[in-house]
C-alpha cells in the first residue's frame, strides 16, 4: 500500500463519524417536514404519546412548543438492542467510485454511512449496537454494546470496509444469516443492508435464512440497496458495451436496448418475490436507492423503534 492510499484511508476514517453526524443533524433540522415533527426537540428523552396510555408522564411544556403529545422516557425505557448486518461482497461496491462522499456513494458506501448514522442516533439514545459483516465468509461479529470504545471500533471497521481494494467475489447470504441468527440471543432490532444479489441463487435457502432471523422475537428490517437507474431500469447508453458480473467474472457484449425490456421484467419479478416473501415472514422490506438521501433509513428506524419498545 502506498503512502497516498494510506492517507486517503486515514482521512476517510477520521471523517466518517463527522459525516454521519452531519447526515443525522441534517435530517433532524428538516424533521418538521416529516410525520415526526417535534421529535428532534428531545431526541433521546421523549417518545410519542399513544392513545390509551396514562397521561401521567406527558410533557406539557413540550406540548406547548410543538402542539404534539410526548411522554417523558426514563432511562430504563431507552435500552434498545440493535444489530446491523452488512453484505460486503463485490456487487456491493458497484458503481465504482473514486472518492466516497455524501452525494457520491456506491452501495457499500451508502450502507456504511447509513449504519454509522444510525449508530450516531443509537449513541444519543444510550442504546446498544452490534455489527456483523459477511460476503464469501463471516468477516466480523461484534455483540451489542453501548460503550464509546465499542462505538469507535465499529466506525474504524466500517471505514475499512468502505475502502476495501479487493472485495470478496462470492456472496453466501443464506449461510451467514443462519450463523448470525444463532449468535443473537436477546431480542433485538435487526437491520440487514444488502443488494440481495447472490453468486449462486437458491431462493428457498435465502428465505429460510431470513425467517431464521425472526427467531427469539427479533424484528428484522431488510434495506435492499440498489442503484435504481442502472440495476432496476438498466438505463445505459445504447452503444456496444461489455457487461461483466463482478462476482463470477462472466460477461456479455450487447446493446443495452436489446435486453432492457426483458431485464426490467426479470429483475422486477425477483424484487416482487422478495417483497412477498418478506411480507409472509413479517420482515420489513425497504427498497433504497443509493443515489437518494437517508430519509427512508431514518424514518423506517424511527417507526420500527416506536413499535419495538
Amino acid at each position: 500500500m502506498n503512502l497516498q492510499s494510506e492517507l486517503n484511508k486515514t482521512s476517510l476514517f477520521q471523517n466518517l463519524e463527522l459525516t454521519a453526524n452531519q447526515v443525522v443533524e441534517g435530517f433532524i433540522s428538516g424533521i418538521h417536514k416529516s410525520p415526526f415533527h417535534g421529535f428532534s426537540a428531545e431526541f433521546a428523552e421523549h417518545k410519542i404519546y399513544n392513545n390509551g396510555e396514562s397521561t401521567k408522564h406527558i410533557d406539557w411544556k413540550l406540548f406547548a412548543k410543538t402542539d404534539k403529545l410526548y411522554t417523558k422516557r426514563y432511562e430504563e425505557e431507552t435500552n434498545l438492542r440493535c444489530h446491523m448486518i452488512l453484505d460486503s461482497s463485490a456487487s456491493m461496491y458497484y458503481p465504482e467510485v473514486k472518492q466516497l462522499g455524501i452525494g457520491n456513494l456506491n452501495k457499500i458506501g451508502f450502507g456504511v454511512l447509513a449504519i454509522a448514522a444510525l449508530m450516531n442516533i443509537l449513541k444519543r439514545q444510550r442504546d446498544a449496537v452490534g455489527l456483523s459483516v459477511y460476503s464469501d465468509e463471516y468477516h466480523l461479529y461484534t455483540p451489542e454494546k453501548g460503550s464509546e470504545r465499542h462505538h469507535q471500533m465499529l466506525l474504524a471497521k466500517l471505514s475499512e470496509i468502505s475502502m476495501q481494494a479487493k472485495p470478496a467475489k462470492a456472496t453466501e447470504t443464506y449461510t451467514y444469516l443462519h450463523l448470525i441468527a444463532e449468535k443473537i440471543k436477546r431480542r433485538s432490532l435487526i437491520f440487514l443492508f444488502t443488494d440481495m444479489f447472490q453468486t449462486a441463487t437458491d431462493d428457498e435457502k435465502l428465505f429460510d435464512a431470513l425467517r431464521h432471523l425472526k427467531y427469539n422475537k427479533h424484528e428484522v428490517i431488510l434495506f435492499h440497496l440498489l442503484d435504481k437507474d442502472k440495476e432496476s431500469r438498466f438505463n445505459f447508453e445504447n452503444t456496444p458495451k461489455r457487461y461483466i458480473d463482478v462476482e463470477t467474472g462472466e460477461h456479455i457484449d450487447l446493446y443495452s436496448d436489446n435486453i432492457k425490456e426483458a431485464y426490467e421484467k426479470s429483475v422486477g419479478a425477483y424484487f416482487q418475490a422478495l417483497k412477498m416473501k418478506c411480507a409472509q415472514y413479517r420482515i420489513k422490506y425497504v427498497e433504497v436507492d443509493v443515489k437518494g438521501d437517508f430519509s427512508t433509513i431514518f424514518n423506517t428506524y424511527m417507526t420500527e423503534r416506536q413499535k419495538f419498545l
